[in-house]
């Protein structure tokens, strides 16, 4: 037999490409990711056992639901073969089901409750700084987390970062902190100041929903050439990626629109359900921001999912 022709030959990306993105990396498949989750979850647990007043069991649920979300998505996800379907759906828990399950747990309260007053001094600066009430306003949320997945998918970003593991890793942090900080400007239940009313959060949800509509309609229509720059293209690999996302992007938007209500009913309905139970008679306090310390309880029990 004579030698193989150059053009049966197949590129030689085709190849490399799902090898190094193995385990993201030419050092192999790594778990590592699992035990920043893993210390997130024992740290959020120790804190509400020390809370002196009861924290809701019903937070810690919650807190554990999202961390567990997350070790899926940083865990067997991320040990897949080159899949798109296994990124969208990495998206999809990092950046959207997880952060909802971490917001409604209600962390900065809890840390507002177990730690020691020159921390929740901190905290409150933080908290009244003006980046962040810029980053934490809805409109600036939505268009962080919609507008940073369409700018991966819409650029070589996606296939560079599939080459590069420090960038890879870099896009998965800013898909989970966009969208926890999008949960928190609709529906947290922790202290935000200068939050938006109902309606401002109700606009930025669905531009929201509809961008990421968009952007996946969009990547199904155009599977052969999205996303630039990769070498080894499989068009209807990237179309059921686009199902997906469109799909389970309904399903997240909707969980947060129950959140974001749910929160919305249950503050305007909480203080005079609370009042008759003070020692006062008066509807309970937040925690003062300011000075790092909180309003004496009474008989109310706060922590509760709202």
């Amino acid at each position: 037999m004579g030698p193989v022709p150059a053009a049966r030959l197949p590129p030689p990306m085709t190849v490399a490409g799902p090898l190094a993105h193995a385990g993201h990396g030419a050092a192999g498949p790594s778990w590592f990711p699992l035990f920043p989750v893993a210390l997130l979850a024992v740290c959020y647990v120790l804190a509400a056992v020390r809370d002196p007043r009861g924290w809701d069991h019903r937070r810690t649920a919650a807190w554990l639901v999202g961390c567990a979300l997350l070790a899926v998505a940083v865990g067997p996800l991320a040990q897949l073969p080159d899949n798109p379907s296994g990124h969208m759906a990495q998206h999809l828990l990092l950046g959207m089901l997880a952060p909802l399950g971490l917001v409604l747990a209600a962390p900065v309260t809890l840390l507002l409750r177990v730690a020691p007053p020159p921390m929740r001094r901190l905290v409150g600066r933080l908290l009244r700084a003006r980046p962040l009430h810029l980053l934490a306003h809805p409109f600036t949320a939505a268009l962080l987390t919609t507008g940073g997945l369409a700018l991966v998918l819409l650029t070589p970003l996606y296939a560079v970062a599939e080459r590069h593991p420090v960038l890879h890793h870099a896009v998965h942090l800013h898909y989970l902190a966009a969208g926890y900080l999008f949960a928190w400007s609709l529906a947290g239940p922790d202290p935000a100041p200068h939050r938006p009313g109902l309606a401002v959060r109700v606009g930025a949800l669905l531009a929201a929903s509809a961008g990421h509509a968009v952007l996946a309609k969009y990547l199904y229509a155009q599977a052969e050439t999205l996303p630039p720059g990769l070498t080894d293209r499989e068009p209807e690999a990237f179309r059921s990626a686009a199902q997906l996302m469109y799909y389970g992007g309904d399903l997240a938007e909707l969980l947060l629109a129950v959140a974001l209500f749910a929160t919305w009913y249950h503050r305007r309905i909480g203080p005079r359900r609370d009042a008759p139970t003070t020692v006062t008679g008066r509807a309970p306090s937040t925690p003062d921001l300011g000075t790092g310390t909180e309003a004496r309880p009474g008989r109310t029990r706060s922590g509760r999912l709202p």
